[in-house]
């Protein structure tokens, strides 16, 4: 059945939307304006344990965001949620290369390797979306996101290690309705979207179509092509069909379909280090040698020369279908899924304007099918349970390409080298790699709950899981002249290699939470969990021995075995005018997938490895507070310590990378020694975990006032949102050159919405205080020491108009 409409993620909509991304709280205030009478308002509705329960009930680290909340702090898309949610990270170069981290776990920090799983599940109407890239979409006409940390791999499956994201669209109404919103910025900023929602047979089909429309001019400026790049192009359409076939059965049927062909993405210089190539091959004297200069050092001038096309074209939709049934003490739900990818793009991967590679590119095709059947019991007094089976299956099939330019026989190769000089040995050299991946996944699992006394519940849940995964990797090599018999220096730039590999595994995973109601509003709980994360094999390539040939024993990885305890309080306080909640948590996971870089000059890619152990450890706290009807406070932050325990045979940080092999006669030299031996590996036990701010904070307000505009009446408001964060390193093995500062961002909205949510005229101002900061950093194949960046976006401003009809 359709979800009731819930309210703003800290207060009832009938007060306002307030754009405070709460936490696991509550609702503050409903629409009567005495204060008592607001606390007792109605509850936050989730489904984070398959049924509909408050979230203040569920004994579990959930975050709620509303529609609302969404459009006034200018969140889009899962990507921005971070603003929001400081357990949250998220990072991406591109579409495809992007990662959606929960407490610093998730995804291997680095270039997408298409053979593993993600370890924070996206789901969209309970329909799993296997791609990452799905995070860079706007949303369309959604109603709500859940957003559960921790380990949820009794319920949601093996991808859900550091947690699940799942969202949900607003339902068919059986009564007609539209939403229309139009917004306009600076950049060319123009954002349009609307829906339109009412039943086609009165109490038994109703339908709605959604579209949304979003074009922004770049924020960095190619001056070799004269034009913006890093923009917006997004196009995103649903449509839905709810048919109410009896009075126990419902069925809908939902299609979407979404598309972005920006000029997009682009990484530009930061700043220039030092590692132990000899000083002749680090940057600064190859720039040098070819009378090359960046348009500019200071990466917040946005400018760059990037000489290779840039594209990041990609579309993916798909149809569901779900059936929810009333039988016996509870529900019975089918949902049926099919879904595709498409992804087209082109990448600049040498950062500069120098013709180094002029080709890299990656174009993906990507299929999969789901099919959940559950059902979740709710009819005993004493006892709930939720059983069910799922099973996925996908395919893909990638047609990358990578192409050396005239400048690579100088960039990339030993200057001893007799062809170190001669373009042509390089120029044209081509790598068409011809990858394949299926994979196969059924599951079967269960959750109870056990309500031992009116305050004592105990809720254990099991999953078994089996995976089948098979994979092929063919690069075919040739010269400028389309030769395939290549010399030794063209091997170690690019090298043509060939293998196939199987992964079949059965997996038991499981958690066990007890929670005690320790007064009416005050609810205390719990968990452990043991959980994995599917192992995987490589599809990027394999490092290569002395003989050029691929090591086979690097085709696959471990899963990743996690153990996870947790314990939370939920409370509210002044009749539910102050939530406060509170989680304490340790993740320990053993074989870690990790990112490590081949030594080879020319690799672009890095492959995975296990790493030997990392823990996670931290403390959050989220609170929201409404002392007056016309105030409302929100603050939520996440103390976080993530270190790798145990990984001695990392790859080594950049600055201690490029030397000749160390040996007992020839030791390595300190970091950043020019022509200095570098160790084959190194010791990162204790060391930062990439992406992870030890400090970040969300926190703001909202203040009402009773106002008249244009003959309606309504409120005025004056709202802020901040978030800020901790320093974090941006490369697998902490380096001295890729730390990324901290940072803290102010938005400001001021506006007026009518009483009965008709109407809404906003004006809002993202990073008001032009904070210059980057996403992320790297560092340029080769080991150069050239470090390139991802600027955040710079102060934004515009107006908002809504209405509801």
């Amino acid at each position: 059945m359709p979800y009731p409409t819930i309210p703003a993620a800290l207060l009832l909509a009938s007060a306002g939307p307030i754009p405070a991304p709460a936490a696991d709280a509550a609702v503050l205030a409903a629409a009567d304006t005495d204060i008592d009478d607001q606390a007792q308002g109605d509850v936050v509705v989730v489904t984070a344990r398959r049924r509909e329960e408050g979230v203040q009930d569920v004994p579990l680290a959930v975050s709620v965001l509303d529609s609302a909340t969404l459009d006034q702090t200018g969140n889009n898309n899962i990507g921005r949620l971070q603003q929001l949610l400081p357990s949250f990270q998220f990072f991406s170069t591109n579409p495809r290369n992007s990662a959606a981290n929960i407490r610093g776990l998730g995804a291997p920090f680095g270039l997408t390797n298409d053979g593993i799983e993600q370890g924070v599940g996206i789901y969209v109407d309970q329909v799993y979306f296997s791609r990452i890239a799905a995070a860079t979409f706007d949303f369309v006409d959604v109603e709500r996101i859940e957003v559960l940390r921790g380990p949820q791999g009794t319920l949601y499956g093996k991808n859900t290690t550091a947690g699940a994201i799942a969202i949900t669209t607003r339902a068919p109404s059986f009564t007609a309705e539209g939403r229309g919103e139009i917004s306009v910025g600076n950049l060319g900023f123009v954002q349009a979207r609307g829906s339109v929602s009412g039943p086609l047979i009165a109490d038994r089909l109703a339908a709605s179509l959604a579209v949304s429309s979003t074009r922004r001019r770049g924020t960095i400026f190619n001056v070799r092509t004269q034009s913006r790049v890093n923009e917006l192009d997004n196009l995103g359409l649903r449509a839905q069909f709810l048919l109410k076939a009896t009075e126990a059965i419902e069925i809908n049927l939902t299609g979407d379909y979404s598309r972005q062909d920006p000029n997009c993405c682009a990484q530009i210089y930061a700043r220039v280090g030092r590692t132990q190539r000899p000083l002749n091959r680090q940057y600064d004297a190859l720039a040098a040698a070819f009378g090359y200069r960046p348009p500019s050092t200071d990466p917040f001038d946005r400018l760059t020369d990037l000489d290779t096309p840039l594209r990041a074209f990609q579309e993916l939709g798909g149809l569901s279908l779900r059936v929810t049934a009333d039988v016996g003490p509870g529900e019975l739900t089918s949902v049926t899924a099919w879904r595709y990818w498409n992804w087209g793009p082109s990448n600049d991967r040498d950062f500069t304007g120098l013709p180094i590679t002029t080709v890299s590119a990656n174009p993906s095709r990507q299929r999969q099918w789901t099919q959940e059947i559950r059902y979740a019991s709710t009819g005993n007094n004493r006892i709930d349970y939720v059983i069910g089976l799922f099973g996925f299956h996908q395919t893909i099939h990638t047609d990358g390409l990578q192409v050396q330019g005239a400048a690579a026989s100088r960039w990339l190769l030993n200057p001893a080298s007799a062809n170190a000089n001669n373009p042509a040995v390089l120029a044209g050299l081509t790598s068409r790699n011809d990858i394949d991946f299926s994979n196969t996944s059924a599951a079967a699992f269960g959750q109870l709950t056990w309500r031992v006394t009116d305050r004592l519940r105990i809720q254990p849940g099991v999953r078994i899981n089996h995976d089948r995964k098979t994979g092929s990797y063919v690069a075919t090599v040739t010269t400028g002249s389309g030769s395939t018999v290549l010399n030794a220096d063209q091997r170690s730039v690019l090298a043509p290699q060939s293998y196939r590999a199987r992964f079949s595994d059965w997996n038991l995973s499981g958690d066990l939470t007890l929670s005690l109601d320790l007064a009416p509003d005050i609810l205390s709980y719990a968990t452990y969990a043991r959980s994995f994360k599917s192992g995987g094999i490589n599809l990027s390539g394999l490092p290569l021995d002395a003989a050029n040939t691929p090591i086979q024993s690097a085709a696959t990885v471990k899963p990743e075995r996690v153990d996870h305890v947790e314990i939370g309080l939920k409370s509210q306080f002044f009749n539910r005018r102050l939530t406060l909640n509170l989680a304490a948590f340790q993740t320990a996971i053993r074989d870690y997938q990790a990112t490590v870089i081949n030594g080879q000059l020319g690799v672009l890619r890095g492959y995975l490895a296990n790493a030997g152990k990392v823990r996670v450890r931290g403390i959050e706290a989220d609170l929201a507070a409404r002392p007056s009807a016309r105030l409302s406070l929100y603050a939520n932050v996440a103390l976080t310590d993530a270190r790798y325990v145990r990984f001695v045979d990392a790859p080594c940080p950049p600055e201690l990378a490029g030397g000749s092999a160390a040996t007992a006669a020839s030791p390595a030299a300190p970091a950043g020694t020019p022509g200095g031996p570098s160790p084959a590996n190194c010791d990162v036990s204790g060391q930062w975990l990439p992406g992870v701010s030890r400090l970040a904070a969300s926190y703001g307000g909202e203040y009402r006032l009773p106002a008249t505009l244009f003959g309606l009446s309504g409120e005025a408001y004056l709202g802020v949102d901040g978030n800020a964060r901790s320093r974090f390193s941006s490369n697998p093995s902490r380096s001295v050159l890729t730390d990324v500062a901290g940072y803290a961002l102010t938005n400001l909205r001021a506006g007026f919405r009518t009483d009965d949510q008709k109407w809404h005229l906003f004006v809002w101002v993202r990073n008001a205080f032009d904070t210059d900061y980057f996403e992320l950093l790297a560092t340029q194949p080769g080991n150069t020491g050239l470090v390139v960046g991802q600027p955040g976006d710079p102060r934004t401003y515009g107006l908002t108009l809504s209405s509801r009809f």
